[in-house]
Order: C-alpha cells, then sequence, then structure tokens
C-alpha cells in the first residue's frame, strides 16, 4: 500500500506587472492531513491558508504524483475503468474530486 507522507509544490509565475509564486506543503499525520497553501503576489504581504482533514475524509485520496502514475499505468493497459473517481485537493487546498 502506497502512502504520501509528505508533498511540496511550488509554482512561479512571471508576469509583466509582478511574479506570482504559489507553494503548497502536504503532510501526513496519525490523525490526517494538513494542507498549507502559500501565495504571494508581488511585493505584498504573502497569503497563507491551511486546511486539515481527518483519515476517513481522505480514504483513496489521490495526490499529485500518485496520479500520474496511475496515468502512466493506465496508459500502459490502454483502458480507463469506468466511475475511476478518487477524492483529490483542488488549487486552493480544499478537497475535491478528480475523475478519469
Amino acid at each position: 500500500q502506497l502512502e504520501t507522507l509528505e508533498q511540496e509544490e511550488q509554482e512561479c509565475l512571471e508576469l509583466e506587472e509582478y511574479p506570482i509564486e504559489r507553494r503548497t506543503h502536504i503532510i501526513s499525520h496519525h490523525h490526517g492531513m494538513t494542507v498549507t497553501k502559500i501565495i504571494q503576489e508581488g511585493e505584498a504581504e504573502p497569503q497563507c491558508w491551511s486546511f486539515s482533514y481527518s483519515q476517513a475524509k481522505l480514504q483513496g485520496l489521490l495526490l499529485e504524483g500518485a496520479s500520474l502514475l496511475l496515468l502512466r499505468v493506465l496508459a500502459c493497459r490502454q483502458a480507463v475503468p469506468p466511475g475511476l473517481i478518487f477524492p483529490a485537493f483542488d488549487i486552493q487546498g480544499h478537497l475535491c474530486t478528480s475523475s478519469y
């Protein structure tokens, strides 16, 4: 059984007016997971949000690394089972569903 213990994502956008940097840190703990989002736009103060989710809500969670692995397996098999839906995090760090 594969399990994500910690994940870090960073995205930088270089726009004409000002750069935007988005960072996401996801860490697993015995109660569930905590997602921390930080967004910095130009010289403004960074905006920070943090969300915690229980293990029960995260059953079957598919994070980015696992999603890439799954996509490769599906491509090798050249088939996608019907109704393949997993819990995932949206760009703001909220729980959503990801379907294939």
